[in-house]
Protein backbone atom coordinates (compact mmCIF):
# COMPACT_ATOMS: atom_id res chain seq x y z
CA UNK A 1 0.00 0.00 0.00
CA UNK A 2 2.99 2.23 0.02
CA UNK A 3 3.35 2.94 -3.73
CA UNK A 4 -0.56 3.96 -4.69
CA UNK A 5 -0.98 6.08 -1.44
CA UNK A 6 2.37 7.94 -2.04
CA UNK A 7 1.54 8.88 -5.94
CA UNK A 8 -1.96 9.44 -4.69
CA UNK A 9 -0.56 11.68 -1.91
CA UNK A 10 1.69 13.12 -4.31
CA UNK A 11 -0.55 13.77 -6.99
CA UNK A 12 -2.97 16.12 -4.75
CA UNK A 13 -0.37 17.25 -2.22
CA UNK A 14 1.36 19.08 -5.62
CA UNK A 15 -1.79 20.47 -6.61
CA UNK A 16 -2.67 21.60 -3.28
CA UNK A 17 1.06 23.30 -2.81
CA UNK A 18 0.38 25.27 -6.46
CA UNK A 19 -2.95 26.70 -5.11
CA UNK A 20 -0.70 27.81 -2.20
CA UNK A 21 1.99 28.97 -3.92
CA UNK A 22 -0.42 31.23 -6.29
CA UNK A 23 -1.98 32.98 -3.38
CA UNK A 24 1.06 33.31 -1.56
CA UNK A 25 2.99 34.73 -4.66
CA UNK A 26 -0.01 37.41 -5.07
CA UNK A 27 0.16 38.64 -1.57
CA UNK A 28 3.74 38.62 -1.79
CA UNK A 29 3.81 40.88 -5.30
CA UNK A 30 1.00 43.20 -4.05
CA UNK A 31 2.52 44.34 -1.22
CA UNK A 32 0.07 42.66 1.54
CA UNK A 33 2.87 40.35 3.16
CA UNK A 34 0.85 41.13 6.31
CA UNK A 35 -2.17 39.12 5.15
CA UNK A 36 0.04 36.20 4.78
CA UNK A 37 -0.70 34.94 8.63
CA UNK A 38 -4.26 34.86 7.67
CA UNK A 39 -3.45 32.88 4.54
CA UNK A 40 -1.66 30.32 6.31
CA UNK A 41 -4.57 29.92 9.08
CA UNK A 42 -6.89 29.11 6.02
CA UNK A 43 -4.40 26.11 4.69
CA UNK A 44 -4.32 24.92 8.21
CA UNK A 45 -8.02 24.69 8.50
CA UNK A 46 -7.85 22.70 4.28
CA UNK A 47 -5.59 20.67 6.10
CA UNK A 48 -7.93 19.07 9.25
CA UNK A 49 -10.71 19.18 6.94
CA UNK A 50 -9.71 15.68 5.15
CA UNK A 51 -8.31 14.41 8.82
CA UNK A 52 -12.14 15.21 9.75
CA UNK A 53 -13.50 13.30 6.70
CA UNK A 54 -11.12 10.67 7.21
CA UNK A 55 -12.07 10.11 11.04
CA UNK A 56 -15.91 9.90 10.46
CA UNK A 57 -15.44 7.73 7.58
CA UNK A 58 -12.47 5.22 9.81
CA UNK A 59 -15.14 5.23 12.76
CA UNK A 60 -18.54 6.28 11.61
CA UNK A 61 -19.14 3.09 10.44
CA UNK A 62 -18.27 0.90 12.86
CA UNK A 63 -21.65 1.17 14.63
CA UNK A 64 -23.47 0.18 11.64
CA UNK A 65 -25.05 -3.38 10.67
CA UNK A 66 -22.40 -5.22 7.84
CA UNK A 67 -25.30 -4.33 4.96
CA UNK A 68 -24.98 -0.83 6.31
CA UNK A 69 -21.46 -0.67 5.95
CA UNK A 70 -21.54 -2.02 2.38
CA UNK A 71 -24.07 0.34 1.25
CA UNK A 72 -21.91 2.89 2.51
CA UNK A 73 -18.60 1.65 1.47
CA UNK A 74 -19.74 1.16 -2.01
CA UNK A 75 -21.78 4.50 -2.31
CA UNK A 76 -18.41 6.89 -1.14
CA UNK A 77 -16.28 4.73 -3.49
CA UNK A 78 -18.13 5.83 -5.98
CA UNK A 79 -18.51 9.24 -4.73
CA UNK A 80 -14.68 9.15 -4.48
CA UNK A 81 -14.45 7.75 -8.46
CA UNK A 82 -16.32 10.57 -9.43
CA UNK A 83 -14.88 13.32 -7.30
CA UNK A 84 -11.56 12.09 -8.68
CA UNK A 85 -12.27 11.96 -12.54
CA UNK A 86 -14.39 15.12 -12.39
CA UNK A 87 -11.10 16.91 -10.71
CA UNK A 88 -8.43 15.27 -13.53
CA UNK A 89 -10.55 17.11 -16.30
CA UNK A 90 -11.05 19.85 -14.45
CA UNK A 91 -7.12 20.80 -14.06
CA UNK A 92 -7.11 19.27 -17.48
CA UNK A 93 -9.54 22.47 -18.79
CA UNK A 94 -8.89 25.11 -15.99
CA UNK A 95 -5.36 25.30 -14.92
CA UNK A 96 -4.98 27.77 -18.04
CA UNK A 97 -7.22 30.07 -15.95
CA UNK A 98 -6.85 28.75 -12.33
CA UNK A 99 -4.32 31.32 -10.85
CA UNK A 100 -6.12 34.04 -12.82
CA UNK A 101 -9.30 33.16 -11.25
CA UNK A 102 -7.48 32.60 -7.70
CA UNK A 103 -5.69 35.88 -8.11
CA UNK A 104 -9.17 37.56 -8.62
CA UNK A 105 -10.84 35.97 -5.69
CA UNK A 106 -7.33 37.16 -3.46
CA UNK A 107 -7.69 41.12 -5.08
CA UNK A 108 -11.41 41.05 -4.03
CA UNK A 109 -11.05 39.71 -0.25
CA UNK A 110 -8.37 42.08 -0.12
CA UNK A 111 -10.20 45.11 -1.64
CA UNK A 112 -13.14 44.24 1.17
CA UNK A 113 -10.88 44.32 4.36
CA UNK A 114 -8.98 41.28 3.97
CA UNK A 115 -9.46 39.10 7.14
CA UNK A 116 -11.57 36.19 7.13
CA UNK A 117 -12.25 36.61 3.05
CA UNK A 118 -8.17 35.48 2.75
CA UNK A 119 -8.83 32.29 5.11
CA UNK A 120 -11.88 31.54 3.03
CA UNK A 121 -10.28 31.40 0.48
CA UNK A 122 -7.50 29.73 1.55
CA UNK A 123 -9.59 27.14 3.38
CA UNK A 124 -11.45 26.33 0.27
CA UNK A 125 -9.32 26.52 -2.45
CA UNK A 126 -6.97 24.14 -0.79
CA UNK A 127 -9.69 22.01 1.13
CA UNK A 128 -11.24 20.35 -2.16
CA UNK A 129 -8.08 18.86 -2.71
CA UNK A 130 -8.17 17.38 0.98
CA UNK A 131 -11.55 16.15 0.44
CA UNK A 132 -11.07 14.40 -2.50
CA UNK A 133 -7.53 13.01 -1.53
CA UNK A 134 -9.29 11.93 1.86
CA UNK A 135 -11.85 10.13 -0.32
CA UNK A 136 -9.76 8.21 -2.49
CA UNK A 137 -7.34 7.08 -0.03
CA UNK A 138 -10.10 5.79 1.93
CA UNK A 139 -11.26 3.69 -0.88
CA UNK A 140 -7.80 2.69 -1.39
CA UNK A 141 -6.98 1.70 2.19
CA UNK A 142 -10.34 -0.27 2.42
CA UNK A 143 -10.58 -1.99 -0.38
CA UNK A 144 -6.68 -3.12 -0.29
CA UNK A 145 -6.03 -6.99 0.17
CA UNK A 146 -3.37 -6.78 2.50
CA UNK A 147 -3.75 -3.20 4.13
CA UNK A 148 -0.88 -2.03 6.44
CA UNK A 149 -1.15 0.51 8.83
CA UNK A 150 2.45 1.26 8.51
CA UNK A 151 3.35 1.07 4.74
CA UNK A 152 -0.07 2.99 4.09
CA UNK A 153 0.94 5.92 6.58
CA UNK A 154 4.27 6.22 5.35
CA UNK A 155 3.00 5.93 1.60
CA UNK A 156 0.68 8.78 2.75
CA UNK A 157 3.19 11.27 4.70
CA UNK A 158 6.22 10.46 2.10
CA UNK A 159 3.74 11.88 -0.93
CA UNK A 160 2.97 14.82 0.50
CA UNK A 161 6.24 15.78 2.49
CA UNK A 162 7.61 15.08 -1.45
CA UNK A 163 4.45 17.00 -2.82
CA UNK A 164 5.22 20.44 -0.24
CA UNK A 165 8.96 20.09 -0.97
CA UNK A 166 8.30 20.24 -4.45
CA UNK A 167 5.87 22.96 -4.30
CA UNK A 168 8.28 24.90 -2.39
CA UNK A 169 11.25 24.31 -4.72
CA UNK A 170 8.87 24.95 -7.94
CA UNK A 171 7.91 28.49 -5.91
CA UNK A 172 11.46 29.83 -5.37
CA UNK A 173 12.56 28.75 -8.66
CA UNK A 174 14.88 25.87 -7.60
CA UNK A 175 12.62 23.84 -9.95
CA UNK A 176 11.04 23.59 -13.48
CA UNK A 177 9.23 20.42 -13.23
CA UNK A 178 7.13 19.37 -16.15
CA UNK A 179 3.71 19.99 -15.04
CA UNK A 180 2.11 18.92 -18.09
CA UNK A 181 3.52 15.54 -18.22
CA UNK A 182 3.26 15.07 -14.23
CA UNK A 183 -0.22 15.64 -14.45
CA UNK A 184 -0.44 13.59 -17.40
CA UNK A 185 0.76 10.41 -16.19
CA UNK A 186 -0.42 10.63 -12.44
CA UNK A 187 -4.31 11.76 -14.55
CA UNK A 188 -3.76 8.25 -16.27
CA UNK A 189 -2.69 6.18 -13.04
CA UNK A 190 -5.57 7.41 -11.06
CA UNK A 191 -7.97 6.66 -13.68
CA UNK A 192 -6.72 3.21 -13.37
CA UNK A 193 -6.66 3.15 -9.79
CA UNK A 194 -10.65 4.60 -10.19
CA UNK A 195 -11.67 1.95 -12.33
CA UNK A 196 -10.70 -0.74 -9.69
CA UNK A 197 -12.36 1.29 -7.06
CA UNK A 198 -15.66 1.40 -9.24
CA UNK A 199 -15.73 -2.55 -9.47
CA UNK A 200 -15.07 -2.46 -5.36
CA UNK A 201 -17.82 -0.18 -4.81
CA UNK A 202 -20.02 -2.27 -7.41
CA UNK A 203 -18.96 -5.17 -5.10
CA UNK A 204 -19.76 -4.03 -1.86
CA UNK A 205 -23.56 -3.23 -3.27
CA UNK A 206 -23.82 -6.27 -4.25
CA UNK A 207 -22.85 -7.89 -1.05
CA UNK A 208 -24.90 -5.40 0.64
CA UNK A 209 -28.30 -7.01 -1.88
CA UNK A 210 -28.66 -3.46 -4.00
CA UNK A 211 -27.50 -4.77 -6.89
CA UNK A 212 -28.09 -8.18 -8.18
CA UNK A 213 -25.41 -10.55 -9.41
CA UNK A 214 -23.13 -11.26 -6.64
CA UNK A 215 -22.87 -15.44 -7.27
CA UNK A 216 -22.67 -14.84 -11.02
CA UNK A 217 -18.69 -15.04 -11.97
CA UNK A 218 -16.83 -13.64 -14.51
CA UNK A 219 -13.85 -16.19 -13.62
CA UNK A 220 -12.04 -17.38 -11.07
CA UNK A 221 -8.19 -17.92 -11.01
CA UNK A 222 -7.61 -18.10 -7.28
CA UNK A 223 -6.46 -21.74 -7.84
CA UNK A 224 -3.83 -20.15 -10.14
CA UNK A 225 -2.52 -17.85 -7.11
CA UNK A 226 1.07 -19.06 -6.22
CA UNK A 227 2.46 -19.43 -2.06
CA UNK A 228 3.48 -16.65 -0.50
CA UNK A 229 7.20 -17.69 -1.29
CA UNK A 230 6.47 -16.75 -5.04
CA UNK A 231 7.07 -13.26 -6.66
CA UNK A 232 3.80 -13.81 -8.35
CA UNK A 233 2.09 -13.60 -5.37
CA UNK A 234 3.66 -10.36 -4.45
CA UNK A 235 3.06 -9.26 -7.86
CA UNK A 236 -0.58 -9.69 -7.63
CA UNK A 237 -0.74 -8.21 -3.79
CA UNK A 238 1.09 -4.95 -5.46
CA UNK A 239 -1.51 -4.84 -8.36
CA UNK A 240 -4.38 -5.64 -5.95
CA UNK A 241 -3.56 -2.67 -3.78
CA UNK A 242 -2.62 0.11 -6.76
CA UNK A 243 -5.75 -1.07 -9.20
CA UNK A 244 -7.83 -3.95 -7.01
CA UNK A 245 -6.98 -6.79 -9.50
CA UNK A 246 -9.38 -9.56 -8.82
CA UNK A 247 -9.08 -12.57 -9.37
CA UNK A 248 -12.72 -13.68 -8.79
CA UNK A 249 -14.92 -10.99 -9.95
CA UNK A 250 -18.65 -10.82 -10.60
CA UNK A 251 -19.92 -10.04 -14.35
CA UNK A 252 -21.43 -7.05 -13.34
CA UNK A 253 -17.65 -5.85 -11.64
CA UNK A 254 -16.12 -6.51 -15.13
CA UNK A 255 -18.90 -4.42 -16.83
CA UNK A 256 -18.71 -1.33 -14.50
CA UNK A 257 -14.71 -1.71 -15.00
CA UNK A 258 -14.92 -0.94 -18.57
CA UNK A 259 -18.25 1.39 -18.83
CA UNK A 260 -15.68 3.35 -16.68
CA UNK A 261 -12.52 3.22 -18.36
CA UNK A 262 -13.53 2.68 -21.90
CA UNK A 263 -15.01 6.11 -22.43
CA UNK A 264 -12.64 8.53 -19.70
CA UNK A 265 -9.57 6.87 -21.18
CA UNK A 266 -10.51 7.89 -24.34
CA UNK A 267 -11.76 11.56 -23.17
CA UNK A 268 -8.32 11.85 -21.24
CA UNK A 269 -6.23 10.74 -24.29
CA UNK A 270 -7.67 13.45 -26.26
CA UNK A 271 -7.88 15.99 -23.73
CA UNK A 272 -3.54 15.20 -23.49
CA UNK A 273 -3.55 15.10 -26.95
CA UNK A 274 -5.10 18.39 -27.53
CA UNK A 275 -2.84 21.27 -27.90
CA UNK A 276 -4.87 23.52 -25.64
CA UNK A 277 -4.48 21.50 -23.18
CA UNK A 278 -0.62 21.67 -23.87
CA UNK A 279 -0.91 25.30 -23.90
CA UNK A 280 -3.14 25.40 -20.21
CA UNK A 281 -0.32 22.97 -18.28
CA UNK A 282 2.56 25.68 -19.57
CA UNK A 283 0.84 28.73 -18.10
CA UNK A 284 0.17 26.93 -15.35
CA UNK A 285 3.97 25.99 -15.08
CA UNK A 286 4.70 29.90 -16.01
CA UNK A 287 2.68 30.79 -12.57
CA UNK A 288 5.29 29.21 -10.76
CA UNK A 289 8.00 29.64 -12.41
Amino acid sequence: MLLPNLLISLREGLEASLVVGILVAYLVKSGRRDVLPKLWAGVVIAALIPLAVGAVLTWGPKTLTFQAQEILGGSLSLVAVALTTGMIFWMSKNARSMKRNLESEMERALRRGGGWGVVVIAALAVGREGVETALILWATVKSSLESSVYSTTIGIVLGFAIAIALGVLIYRGAVHLDLGKFFTWTGAFLILVAAGITAYGIGDLQEAGVLPGITARAWNLSSLLPDTGSPVYWLYVVLNAMFQVNLNPTVLQVVAWFVYIVPVAALFLVRTASPRRTRAAAELHDAHA
